[in-house]
This record gives structure tokens, C-alpha cells and sequence, in this order.
């Protein structure tokens, strides 16, 4: 009798489950106009608000345009958005409301949007339509009455599509066009499925494509993105929840900024997040950037299966104490972070000849003193590179900027190496790394200074002739440097300066290198450097 009682408890628990019906609703039955110049905000909200009374179901734009200002998207609601639909943005500053007002990296108050859902589950946005934030249109009339500096005035301008503390969020097959600000904003938000959406959003500053802040449990897939700021990028506004459990596969990538970007922001951890199999073009600062700065642990990292076409410095990674805080009153500031348990394998690039340094350099790694990027593996890396670079260039003191704002230019005008250079770094492997020159380059192909335990194994190094050596180490202690094939000629593969020690070579193939290991410049002191 037990055993039926509890069947028909949980037949009772399915039927009242379903009981409320999944409504369609037309925008155009509250009142909504197509035509692009009506202002729908109220009957657009309306209908929603209806939907979600009614237990929720699909809100359908149907084939037009339909203009508004913020709409607020409630629990149990999908916006279906059929073919030929198209939401416009409104460009009137006074139709957009900031339901969480925050602080970004810059220090700009932001937050306004045109669709926002703060507290919501079991949401969505789908479709063959088209969401169209006009940016450009109200920026232009933005600044005919807002005389502030574009730095400051553009924090009041509305995102595209803002996801605020929600759960069990969908968006797919939507195209997001020339947002205001940034494009999409997804905040401290779980369970977040986004699929084959399209966004085309440039034109004014900041337009970042899909901003992941502080999220977890999150699949993007498929995605196709030209943006004018940072294409996809992981941010931590907040210290309270890390992004975590991400899984990113089969982007498309077009930035005039950074394509995949961790950080600046970056309070909370970001840690177990798997990218893989992107296609990264045309974007001119930075392919990969993985930046903690704000006190953040970076950690558990893995990136694979990327190709780069056309990208202007392909590589950044640095661990930073700026230290800002975003969320004034909410939070304090924090410590220097961490930056460890990273591995980047399995990447093609070809990178720009006019770049943000110049002459160019490939990757950029680097800490600061006393706080070490730790754990670093980069494995199978192929970069196709200008050269240019001379003596004189490889001797480039490269600024500390240790509380700086984490930038490729923010360590120029150059850095000393052409293909890898690394800063207060410890337990990297550099493995099977292969290196291409269009030109002559004297610089070294890889330099570490303050650093421990460091692998080089399989690189593959392209013919220069007049360089000093092919590998600089500055105060590294314990450097394996194994299998390298190197074509050129140099007077030396491997120069140890500044206190470094337990440095090994083995295997390596170079026969137009006059001398393996220079130690000359070393202290008496240091301890064995062994060839």
C-alpha cells in the first residue's frame, strides 16, 4: 500500500507539473507596431508579463520591426523571434533602464540594457530573427547633448541583452547586432546554453561580443562573432561567484580587440574552463589573453585546437595586482591572484606583420616580482612571424607595469624576443613549439628572466644569422633544454646571465651554432651550469 501511495504521489507530482499550459503569445495581439518608428516597450512587456502569469511559454515576434526600449524577461519565458523579426533599441538614453548598476574595468558606472533578466529560471531567446541595438545611431545623438569625454559617457549607453543571477538560460540561433555598449552581459547566472548565435557588433567602443561574468555550468557552441571589442570574454566584475565549468567549442572569431579574453576582470576564479576547436581571424589585439589582475585565481585552464589568421600578437598571459574593485560597497580589495595549472596545445598562428609591438613577438608571459605564472604548458604551437627585429632590440627593458591595466601595449614599444618571452615564471614546458620567419631576426627566439624549473623540448627554430643566441636565460634556476632543431647560425644556443643556474642541454641539433652554452657572464658563484 506504501509502494501505491507513492506512485500516485508522484503521478499527482507530473500532472501537476504540467498543468499550466505552455502559452503562445504575439506581440502584435498586445498592441505591438512592426514598423520600426512605434515605441512597443509597454506592449512588449505586457505580453511578457502575461506569458509568465499564465506559467510561462513563448513571447513570438513575429516577421517586422519592432522598436523599444528595456524589456525585462520573466521567469518561464522564451523570446521567439521568427524569421524577418527584427527588436530595434530605441536611441533615446531616456527609454533604457540599469536594474544592476555596475562598475567595469575602466572605472565606467554601466549596467543599462535593452532585454535584461535579473532573478529568472527557465528562460530563453531563440530564432531566425534579429536583435539590432542601433549603437551608432544613439551614440550620435548621444553626444549632441552629453558633452563628457567619450570615456566617460559611454557607461550610460545600453547593453544588447544583459543575464543577471539567473538559471537554465538558453540563446540560440539569434543574430545580436551593433549593441550600444557592450553586446551580451551574463551575470553570476548557472545552467547557461548558448548555441549558433551570430553577432555582428562594432562600430562604437566597447562593443564586446559575448562577456561570461562570473557564470558556471556554461556550453557556448557554434557561435560566429565580429566584434568590435573583445569577442568572447570571461570576467569577474564581482568576488563572489568564479566562472567555472565552461565549455566552449566551434567559435568563429573577428575582433578589433582581443578574440578569447580572461579577464581584466577578474575578482573571482576562473578555473575548469575547456576551449577548443576556434577559428580566430582578422582581430588586432591579441588571439589568446588570459589576464587575472584583481585578485583572481586562474587555474585549470585548457585551450586546444586553435587556428589564427591575421592576428596581431597572438598570445598574452600575465598575472597582475591593478587590484580594482567593480561593485562599490559589495566588495574590498583583494590580493595578487594566481595564474597556474594552464595548458594551451594544439595552435596554428599566422600573425600580423604590423602589430601592437614592434618589431612583432609572438607570446607574451609574465608575472610579477614575488607572484610567479605557475604550471604553464604550451605544447604543439606553430607561429608564423614578421622578424625584423635587431641587436639592439633584443637588449628592450620591458616595463614591470606591475598595477597597470593588462594590455599587449602596456609592455612596449617591443619585448626583446620574437617568439616566446617569459617573466617571473615557474614550472613551464614549452613543447615542440615551431617557429617561422618571413625575415631576418637577430633577437633571441626565446627568453625567460626570474624564472624556475623551466622545459624547452622539440622546438623547431627557423635560419637567422647575427644573433647573439637563439635562448636567453636571466636569473632562471633549472632550465632543461632538450631536441631542438635549430637552422640558423648564432654565436651561441643558450646565454645564462644574472645568477642563473642548473641549466642542462641535451639532444640538440645545431649545426651552425659556434657554442651551446655561454656561462661567461655568470657569478663564480651561482653553482654548476651543466652542458
Amino acid at each position: 500500500m506504501k509502494q501505491l501511495a507513492l506512485g500516485i504521489a508522484f503521478l499527482i507530482s507530473i500532472i501537476g507539473g504540467h498543468a499550466a499550459p505552455c502559452v503562445d503569445i504575439d506581440i502584435a495581439r498586445y498592441g505591438a507596431v512592426g514598423d520600426g518608428k512605434t515605441l512597443n516597450t509597454t506592449a512588449i512587456q505586457k505580453a511578457i508579463d502575461d506569458c509568465h502569469q499564465q506559467g510561462g511559454g513563448k513571447v513570438i515576434f513575429p516577421a517586422g520591426t519592432w522598436l523599444s526600449g528595456t524589456i525585462v524577461i520573466k521567469d518561464q519565458v522564451t523570446l521567439q523571434f521568427n524569421k524577418d523579426a527584427r527588436l530595434l533599441g530605441s536611441t533615446n538614453l531616456e527609454d533604457y533602464q540599469n536594474i544592476d548598476p555596475f562598475t567595469e574595468g575602466l572605472g565606467i558606472d554601466v549596467g543599462w540594457a535593452l532585454l535584461v533578466a535579473v532573478d529568472a529560471k527557465n528562460i530563453g531567446i531563440e530564432g531566425e530573427g534579429a536583435i539590432d541595438g542601433q549603437g551608432a545611431q544613439l551614440k550620435e545623438l548621444q553626444i549632441a547633448t552629453d558633452t563628457r569625454p567619450e570615456s566617460q559617457r559611454w557607461g550610460r549607453r545600453p547593453f544588447l541583452l544583459r543575464i543577471v543571477r539567473c538559471e537554465n538560460v538558453t540563446v540560440k540561433g539569434i543574430t545580436l547586432n551593433y549593441a550600444a555598449a557592450w553586446t551580451s552581459h551574463y551575470f553570476q547566472s548557472k545552467q547557461i546554453h548558448i548555441e549558433k548565435v551570430k553577432i555582428v557588433s562594432h562600430g562604437v567602443a566597447h562593443n564586446d561580443g559575448i562577456d561570461i561574468d562570473g557564470c558556471q555550468d556554461v556550453h557556448i557552441k557554434d557561435c560566429d562573432i565580429f566584434s568590435g571589442d573583445d569577442a568572447l570574454c570571461f570576467k569577474t566584475t564581482s568576488s563572489k561567484m568564479a566562472c567555472s565549468n565552461i565549455v566552449v567549442t566551434g567559435m568563429r572569431l573577428k575582433s578589433n580587440q582581443g578574440a578569447i579574453k580572461m579577464g581584466t576582470e577578474s575578482m573571482a576564479p576562473f578555473e575548469n574552463i575547456n576551449i577548443s576547436d576556434c577559428y580566430i581571424y582578422d582581430t588586432n589585439n591579441g588571439g589568446i589573453k588570459l589576464l587575472t589582475v584583481d585578485g583572481a585565481h586562474l587555474r585549470n585552464v585548457n585551450i586546444s585546437g586553435i587556428t589564427m589568421v591575421n592576428v596581431r600578437t597572438p598570445m598574452l598571459i600575465r598575472l597582475g595586482s591593478r587590484l580594482s574593485v567593480f561593485r562599490k560597497g559589495k566588495d574590498s580589495q583583494q590580493p595578487t591572484g594566481t595564474l597556474e595549472n594552464v595548458v594551451i596545445k594544439n595552435v596554428k598562428a599566422q600573425a600580423a606583420a604590423n602589430a601592437q609591438l614592434m618589431p612583432p613577438s609572438g607570446i607574451l608571459i609574465t608575472g610579477v616580482p614575488g607572484h610567479y605564472v605557475t604550471d604553464l604548458t604550451l605544447e604543439n604551437i606553430e607561429l608564423n612571424l614578421a622578424g625584423g627585429g635587431t641587436v639592439e632590440h633584443a637588449r628592450q627593458q620591458v616595463p614591470e607595469a606591475v598595477d597597470k591595466y593588462p594590455e599587449v601595449k602596456t609592455f612596449g614599444p617591443l619585448v626583446p624576443a620574437y617568439g616566446i618571452w617569459a617573466r617571473h615564471v615557474k614550472g613551464i614546458k614549452l613543447l615542440n613549439i615551431t617557429l617561422h620567419l618571413d625575415s631576418n631576426d637577430r633577437r633571441p627566439a626565446f627568453i625567460c628572466e626570474d624564472g624556475k624549473d623551466i622545459q624547452l623540448s622539440g622546438w623547431k627554430i627557423p635560419e637567422t644569422s647575427g644573433a647573439p643566441s637563439v635562448i636567453r636565460l636571466e636569473n632562471v634556476e633549472k632550465a632543461r633544454i632538450s631536441n631542438m632543431d635549430v637552422k640558423g647560425r648564432a654565436a651561441v644556443l643558450v646565454k645564462a646571465e644574472s645568477n642563473s643556474k642548473d641549466i642542462q642541454l641535451g639532444k640538440n641539433k645545431i649545426p651552425g651554432i659556434k657554442k651551446a652554452l655561454d656561462t661567461s657572464e655568470l657569478p663564480a658563484n651561482t653553482g654548476p651550469a651543466i652542458q
